[in-house]
């Protein structure tokens, strides 16, 4: 009778956890480059009372055992790293990245973080930097007396002026490819970290070696479907009204047990 009010109970918890990232998922559904995370579940150890295949006579066994499990709990977060759509914006700084990869900033400590929001600017002295103001790595510096900027499908970047007739090569975006993606681990501000799970990052020219190529004008959106979220949300709803059921029930049950005569 009390085992039931305890795995009522987790399983109220897990929801409460996949409900948080349902609402995560959701509030950023038009964050750049945002990827969706889903709750991974994985139930409690089993209490064994009696064993498959215990032997019941000389000549017979139990073809199946009696096993109790004491509910679920949360085992992780994992991130869905599928391409989201794009969006034209003709703003020559805006990149996104058509299959995998990740553009490589330099945070203020000086290490790198990985992200695919490509809605870059300009600081003071020119250099294409993140909405946070980390810049890219390696760093780029737009001249200031360049009247278009070029950012080709391998990274390149070229910016002419008024008194040039042919583009001037100013650098080269490169992005970061991982074994594991969702190892990496995530720490706000559209930037991730690698990870022991993710393994080390392998940066190198857009394109090449199944890094996907880039897009100029254009950011990629978050992966976020809001219709499928509504739906996880109403399935999260639902489970967690289910098990508060059980543990009315239980207790209905117990209070009818202790008014015995």
């Amino acid at each position: 009778m009390f085992r039931s009010l305890h795995i009522a109970a987790s399983g109220m918890a897990a929801q409460e956890s996949n409900l948080d990232a349902i609402s995560n998922n959701i509030a950023n559904g038009s964050t750049a480059g945002y990827k969706k995370q889903r709750a991974d579940f994985q139930d409690l150890l089993y209490q064994t009372i009696r064993a498959a295949g215990t032997q019941t006579s000389a000549t017979a066994t139990t073809p199946s055992g009696l096993q109790v499990g004491n509910g679920v709990r949360v085992v992780g977060m994992s991130r869905s790293f599928s391409q989201g759509s794009t969006t034209v914006t003709n703003n020559p700084l805006d990149v996104a990245i058509e299959g995998e990869g990740f553009f490589v900033v330099q945070q203020a400590d000086g290490t790198p973080a990985y992200t695919r929001a490509g809605n870059f600017q300009t600081n003071a002295q020119g250099q294409i930097v993140t909405s946070e103001g980390y810049p890219i790595d390696p760093a780029i510096t737009i001249p200031p007396d360049a009247t278009s900027v070029t950012i080709g499908a391998d990274g390149t970047v070229s910016v002419t002026n008024g008194t040039q007739t042919t583009p001037t090569q100013v650098g080269q975006i490169t992005t970061a490819t991982f074994v594991n993606p969702a190892g990496l681990t995530a720490f706000g501000h559209n930037l991730y970290k690698e990870s022991a799970a993710s393994g080390n990052p392998q940066v190198g020219v857009a394109g090449t070696e199944s890094r996907g190529s880039l897009l100029q004008g254009s950011i990629e959106n978050s992966n976020v479907d809001v219709v499928e979220e509504m739906v996880g949300l109403i399935n999260a709803q639902r489970g967690y009204e289910i098990n508060s059921k059980v543990i009315s029930a239980a207790d209905e049950m117990l209070q009818s047990a202790t008014q015995l005569r």
